[in-house]
């Protein structure tokens, strides 16, 4: 059974920065589609971002240029580096893990049917 441990959230500034983490087990951020996701509350869960098997990275527009995507294989761990966050990105953030196909993580867009496998969630907070 995968699972994903999301750690690092916290209270931070207007244009300060963050890292969150999830650490998964199995090997699984190698070989599947692995994305964080944001829920403000009253509001659907949404995508920030993901990365394929192969390493590629995309950005829904609201954060592109201000957050990173990036992954550590051989610690089989998932980040999300923010930097000039907004009042506006205060959310719980989850991590995702999933298809291993990669017809459903690369054709432009992800949704969150796509993802079998959750984080319990951290809670961002911005203050503006």
């Amino acid at each position: 059974q995968v699972q994903l441990e999301e750690s690092g959230g916290g209270s931070v500034q207007a244009v300060g920065s963050l890292r969150v983490s999830c650490a998964a087990s199995r090997n699984t951020i190698g070989r599947h589609c692995m994305a964080w996701f944001r829920r403000v509350p009253g509001k659907e869960r949404e995508v920030v971002a993901w990365l394929d098997r192969h390493g590629d990275t995309y950005y829904v527009a609201s954060v592109k240029g201000r957050f990173t995507i990036s992954r550590d294989l051989a610690n089989d761990t998932l980040y999300l580096q923010m930097n000039t966050l907004k009042a506006e990105d205060t959310a719980i953030y989850y991590c995702a893990a999933g298809s291993r196909f990669d017809r459903y993580c690369r054709r432009g867009f992800v949704l969150e049917g796509d993802f079998g496998v959750w984080g319990q969630g951290t809670q961002i907070t911005v203050s503006s």
